[in-house]
């Protein structure tokens, strides 16, 4: 089993080189070859240069640098693209997970899960400003995906690498990949893991980012809820557009004799816009439900052919 962990760092020079002498001390001990990824996420302080200096004693960990801080997902992203091994961990880059919990991760990827999530179940955090927010988030999350995970926030994980791969991750997608992973039928195992209070400087995260869960939220519960019944919904979302080319249509017949030219031609002009807005959205969803079943016909001949591999074995 190859291992690649991938931490996502921003402003965090004084974490570096601990939390690099923690990953080593847990995984070494292990004897399976491994990379490590620092991810510095556009640091104005000494990260970048303190994490190279490790490096260049070290083949085994490999520095990426942004240009400029574009925030903890496209940095994890950034990570995951670059990571060689089939098995990745992702973790914070500020102490506070700890990098000892790594054996247990991989012995639930051992056990055949597919994504392994840490829960932070005695979380050293302030109360109101993190953990009160975070367990109604993980609620409203759960209820929305329907993927009940206790920690959605945790960055410590594990996945298979040819799994996370093909998640897309962008804004603050990371949180809500066991709900992308789903999708695909991925298995999700949730553990508990050690959470530790902030050594050096500040978080990077408080209630500012807010609003930027919830949009990414509501992608993912279009996403969820599209994907399987394509025609369904698009034909929901055409329902209004086809009511509202019917009402014109009616006002049409009415001021058909007691109105000017000119406004029959505006209400014309609407019933034509309002019935092929509801017909285009009718159609996509087709097209959506073509596409599915195709990949879904697909799926199911691949699986066909792999239990006749087995059985011929």
């Amino acid at each position: 089993m190859d291992l690649s962990i991938v931490v996502p760092l921003y402003n965090e020079e004084e974490s570096v080189k601990p939390l690099y002498d923690a990953i080593t001390h847990a995984v070494t001990p292990l004897g399976i070859a491994y990379e490590i990824l620092f991810v510095d996420d556009g640091s104005k302080d000494k990260t970048f240069e303190t994490a190279k200096s490790i490096a260049r004693e070290d083949k085994r960990l490999r520095v990426i640098k942004f240009r400029r801080n574009y925030g903890q997902t496209p940095a994890m992203a950034a990570g995951i693209d670059k990571a060689k091994n089939e098995i990745i961990i992702t973790m914070d880059g500020d102490l506070q997970n700890d990098p000892s919990d790594i054996p247990l991760f991989l012995d639930k990827i051992e056990e055949g899960y597919d994504i392994v999530v840490g829960w932070r179940h005695k979380r050293q955090d302030k109360l109101i400003t993190r953990k009160i927010p975070s367990k109604i988030a993980n609620w409203i999350i759960g209820k929305v995906t329907g993927v009940p995970i206790k920690d959605n926030g945790c960055s410590l994980k594990a996945y298979k690498a040819d799994v996370i791969k093909s998640v897309p991750l962008y804004s603050e997608m990371h949180r809500f990949i066991p709900a992308m992973a789903s999708l695909a039928g991925s298995n999700v195992a949730e553990i508990k893991v050690k959470h530790h209070a902030r050594k050096f400087g500040v978080s990077k995260y408080g209630l500012s980012r807010i609003y930027k869960v919830l949009l990414d939220l509501l992608t993912i519960k279009t996403i969820v809820s599209f994907t399987s019944r394509p025609m369904l919904w698009f034909s929901i979302l055409a329902i209004p557009f086809l009511l509202l080319s019917a009402i014109t249509l009616l006002i049409f017949v009415l001021m058909f004799f007691s109105e000017g030219i000119g406004s029959l031609v505006i209400m014309a002009s609407l019933i034509i816009i309002f019935t092929a807005s509801g017909f285009f959205l009718i159609m996509g969803g087709a097209l959506g439900e073509l596409i599915y079943k195709t990949g879904d016909m697909k799926v199911h001949e691949l699986a066909l052919l792999t239990i006749k591999d087995i059985k011929n074995q």
